[in-house]
C-alpha cells in the first residue's frame, strides 16, 4: 500500500488531556517519526508537532483518534511519498 508522508500540528488547550494524547501517540508509534513540542507559557497552551510516514488509512487513524479528545486541536497536512 502506497505511504504518505506528513505532519500534524496539535494546539494543547487544556492539561488535562495531556495523558491522553501521549497514550494515544505512543499507541500509534510505528507511523511517527519524529515528536517536537513547545509551550506557550503566556497563553497557557502548547503546540505538538508530529512527521508522520504511513498508509492513509493509518494517518486517519491516528487523525481520528486525536480529533476526538476534548482539549486539542489537530490539523495534518500529507504529501505522497514517492520512494
Amino acid at each position: 500500500m502506497e505511504k504518505r508522508l506528513g505532519t500534524m500540528i496539535i494546539l494543547i488547550e487544556d492539561k488535562s488531556c495531556v495523558e491522553i494524547l501521549n497514550n494515544t501517540i505512543s499507541q500509534n508509534s510505528s507511523i511517527i517519526l519524529s515528536r517536537h513540542g513547545i509551550t506557550l507559557q503566556d497563553r497557557k497552551q502548547s503546540v505538538m508537532s508530529l512527521v508522520i510516514e504511513g498508509t492513509t488509512e493509518q494517518i486517519s487513524i491516528l487523525s481520528g483518534r486525536l480529533g476526538k479528545i476534548k482539549g486539542l486541536k489537530c490539523r495534518s497536512v500529507l504529501i505522497k511519498n514517492d520512494i
